[in-house]
């Protein structure tokens, strides 16, 4: 019999690992908190749509159906195309749905023991005899727990869902004194498409946020209340989102997304060569990161709206902040359907609305969207009930993404676990 391999999240990267360890003669047990598989595509913002290509957004064994002809389909047909690749593969009998992980424990080493060792697992193997994982998982509709003993576990949870990220404010400055409604993102993708329009229609909507949830949702504001009721977007910061991903006409792969692309950034514990290598291509990773800015600055009118960022695209891209603006986003913002307003520091509420700081006038407003974005952190480490394994998880606060080069390859060495890529580690790329 093989070993037991738990699996949290029926997302893509879910449904991924639970094949592959199906065919690796695995026994796969996933965990999925809600009814159905499609992580975060099962509650989205109406106009939500794939952010990269088609192509390369597909399972390397499983292509997208020809009725698919658009470059970015919309939500409904990529919820129904991880659906079809789940029924394809017969995936859907190792899933637990409405069951969720209270808390994950190591047991067979002490805290010290697993501290000092400086091979994963202990030995360098995936399972080892010297300890299993301990799971205790609540049934959302019983509300019973169960306990469940496994091998090895990956972890499909996500970094875009389930605990979102508040902005903190000072007392008596906070949502509380303020007369309208406050809710974040997450609340607004999760209403039905009529349901959200008629939340927002005939009120002064401000949002908050400068990436891809926040421009979806101002577009939605526009649509549905347009000249009569604008929709304020507040930011701290300009962000290189991109109208497409074709820079004059050259795809955006062929300068960020290849082997070659690798060579031109420093990375963490790079030996000589490579740290020469990229040393002397740093001119050619210059002219790249102009000659992107140059196709958006030029295609969305960037400077004529105030919006030309001061840092570089390559620096954003590094970063992991590219998104997608969406289509005709700048025409509203010229017709006067959505206002863009600079919080540079920080803002605050009072009763009538929104105070952007050095500002003595509040921005008046009804309702404010948080576009604010995840704890991605928090939600990993709260799974677990050691805080040796919390520190492993969360990495250090100053990376750009937790478990990423540094944090990933000290923590694989210590214990017995796998985080595939949010997109799932056998999507082409």
């Amino acid at each position: 019999m093989g070993k037991k391999v738990a699996i949290i999240g029926a997302g893509a990267s879910g449904l991924l690992a639970c094949k592959y360890t199906l065919s690796k003669g695995f026994q796969p047990i996933v965990f999925e908190s809600a009814s159905t598989i499609g992580g975060v595509w099962t509650k989205t913002i109406e106009t939500t749509k794939l952010q990269t290509p088609r192509e390369v957004y597909q399972f390397s064994d499983f292509p997208w159906p020809s009725s698919v002809t658009e470059d970015f389909p919309n939500q409904h047909q990529v919820l129904d195309y991880i659906k079809s690749y789940a029924h394809h593969f017969d995936l859907l009998k190792h899933i637990k749905f409405n069951t969720e992980v209270c808390g994950i424990e190591y047991e067979g080493s002490s805290e010290d023991e697993m501290q000092a060792r400086s091979l994963w697992g202990g030995s360098g193997e995936p399972f080892s005899s010297k300890g299993k994982w301990k799971f205790v998982v609540e049934d959302k509709q019983s509300l019973s727990t169960e306990i469940y003993v496994v091998d090895f576990v990956i972890l499909c949870i996500g970094r875009f869902s389930d605990v979102p990220n508040i902005p903190e404010f000072p007392s008596n400055k906070g949502p509380e004194v303020f007369d309208g409604e406050v809710i974040h993102s997450m609340d607004y993708a999760a209403m039905d498409y009529d349901s959200a329009r008629r939340f927002v229609r005939g009120k002064q909507v401000t949002v908050v946020g400068f990436q891809k949830s926040a421009l979806d949702i101002a577009m939605e504001c526009s649509n549905t209340n347009g000249l009569e009721h604008p929709c304020r977007v507040l930011y701290k910061t300009e962000h290189w989102n991109v109208p497409d991903y074709l820079p004059w006409g050259v795809p955006l792969a062929c300068l960020y997304l290849n082997r070659f692309s690798e060579l031109l950034v420093h990375k963490p514990g790079e030996g000589i060569l490579l740290s020469l290598l990229a040393t002397i291509l740093s001119p050619l990773r210059w002219a790249f990161s102009k000659f992107v800015e140059s196709y958006i600055t030029k295609k969305l009118g960037l400077a004529k709206y105030g919006m030309v960022p001061k840092h570089s695209f390559l620096q954003e891209i590094s970063s992991c902040l590219i998104s997608t603006v969406p289509e005709k986003f700048y025409d509203r913002v010229q017709e006067g359907s959505i206002i863009l307003k600079k919080s540079p520091s920080s803002f605050s509420f009072c009763q009538e609305g929104i105070l952007v700081e050095g500002e003595s006038s509040p921005v008046k407003t009804d309702l404010v969207i948080l576009a604010t974005g995840y704890r991605g952190d928090k939600k990993l480490k709260d799974i677990f009930v050691s805080p040796t394994f919390q520190d492993y998880i969360a990495g250090s606060p100053n990376a750009t993404l937790p478990l990423y080069r540094l944090s990933m390859r000290q923590f694989s060495k210590t214990v017995k676990i796998q985080i595939p890529h949010s997109h799932g580690t056998n999507i082409n790329r």
